[in-house]
């Protein structure tokens, strides 16, 4: 069977995706032509959060293809390959992060700080891709906010309703009909880029704001600046269709009609976040906003760079497999599909690790697109007493070590952004 995912991913082309079309060759955000493309690849899956229930429906999975190009008015990058159609997000995409002490200890405090520097509390708050509803409720919990989500994979329940303020979750697509939930604060945390029209979707969200005095947007996106200049190809899937750099983002923003009164960055760098009033003359220049031609450059050395840290990695683990020992992943994110799947020279099945665990207990069991190797909670390691494990992200690893350490793993333990001597070196 091909299972919910694959058929709400089949069946999803103009079916509720949100907002318009971008035509090819002209920037999401400014509407400029693009540069000719510095990356391409494929086929990749079209998603990876979709959790499949086995490996013939991931092995099976749609697939499509980047062709990655930037824009040189504002800096900007897109997969101007993206096809909308297969903008589908169901009950069964899962991204929740909440598992994590580590991202929960993050998110919690920038709930908190929303909440007390902007005046927050017993206000009204509206998140645009809300997920299962996690943020949400730690903003309703740190002011007692009234809050409502708006995302097509929210599921009612899954996150406990906030002891203080109120959370209900609206399982659709954000679209004009949403200007009527009033917002003091509107949320938009990791989904701008999965959008392709950009433009269309920030003027929506200034159409959004402008309606209630003294709100404000608060703006959290992936940034893009590492992914370029450290060529982290593990940051780039189908799924992320737009890329922003603190400039780019900014920019974006103003010519939305916004005035960004705050830009950061956070989580280790790895975040951007931004806030922005209606008022484009109560915002200001910030000192991180670099100009596009840093990110053409940075742009015009990726592939190669890629290119080389894939071999890296594949020697990597191909010298562990080699000596007799066993390699796993940890984490199996988007990040997982896109490292594992550059890794695959055959296909699904040519995967060059052991294992792949996750504390999500919604993955366990399940397949990720692309991958033929299922998914195990992090107990799965004590059996298997891998020799090497890769961590997705190196945020998580003193999180990760902690956890191997209390079941007895003696295995070397490395991340992505720390990579062990010889791969980052190939970059």
């Amino acid at each position: 069977m091909r299972g919910p995912a694959v058929e709400a991913a089949e069946a999803s082309a103009g079916a509720g995706r949100p907002m318009g079309e971008v035509a090819a060759g002209l920037c999401p955000c400014c509407g400029a032509a693009l540069q000719a493309p510095f990356h391409a690849h494929g086929p990749v899956p079209v998603h990876s959060c979709l959790m499949l229930d086995g490996a013939e429906a991931a092995r099976r999975f749609p697939t499509g293809v980047l062709s990655l190009r930037a824009c040189g008015t504002c800096g900007f990058v897109t997969n101007d390959a993206f096809d909308p159609a297969w903008s589908a997000y169901a009950p069964e995409y899962e991204d929740q992060q909440s598992f994590s002490p580590t991202f929960n200890s993050f998110a919690g405090r920038l709930a908190r700080d929303v909440v007390a520097r902007l005046g927050m509390a017993g206000k009204r708050a509206v998140e645009v891709g809300c997920s299962k509803g996690d943020f949400l409720a730690l903003l309703a919990e740190a002011g007692g906010m009234e809050g409502v989500g708006i995302d097509p994979s929210a599921v009612e329940g899954r996150v406990a309703a906030p002891s203080r303020g109120s959370m209900r979750l609206i399982a659709e697509y954000y679209a004009p009909e949403h200007l009527s939930l009033p917002a003091d604060l509107l949320v938009c945390r990791h989904t701008l880029e999965h959008i392709r029209p950009v433009a269309e979707t920030l003027r929506l969200m200034h159409r959004h704001v402008a309606q209630t005095p003294g709100a404000v947007l608060l703006m959290e996106v992936p940034c893009a600046t590492r992914l370029w200049a450290e060529a982290a190809f593990e940051d780039v899937y189908y799924e992320h269709c737009s890329y922003f750099t603190p400039g780019s983002l900014a920019r974006a923003l103003r010519t939305a009609g916004f005035g960004v009164t705050d830009l950061r960055r956070e989580y280790d760098d790895q975040y951007l976040v931004a806030e922005a009033v209606a008022d484009p003359a109560a915002g200001r220049m910030f000192e991180i906003e670099e100009a596009p031609e840093v990110t053409l450059r940075d742009a015009a050395g990726y592939s190669a760079a890629a290119a080389a840290r894939i071999e890296g990695w594949r020697a990597r683990l191909e010298a562990v497999r080699a000596g007799g020992g066993t390699a796993a992943i940890w984490g199996s994110g988007s990040k997982c599909v896109a490292f594992l799947h550059a890794l695959g020279r055959e296909g699904p099945d040519d995967v060059p690790v052991e294992a792949i665990v996750d504390v999500n207990p919604h993955r366990a069991g399940k397949v990720a697109p692309g991958l033929g190797l299922p998914i195990s909670r992090p107990e799965a390691l004590v059996a298997l007493a891998p020799e090497l494990i890769v961590a997705m992200n190196a945020i998580y690893l003193e999180e990760i070590r902690a956890d191997c350490a209390r079941m007895g793993l003696r295995a070397e333990v490395v991340a992505l952004g720390a990579a062990p001597e010889g791969v980052r070196g190939a970059a």
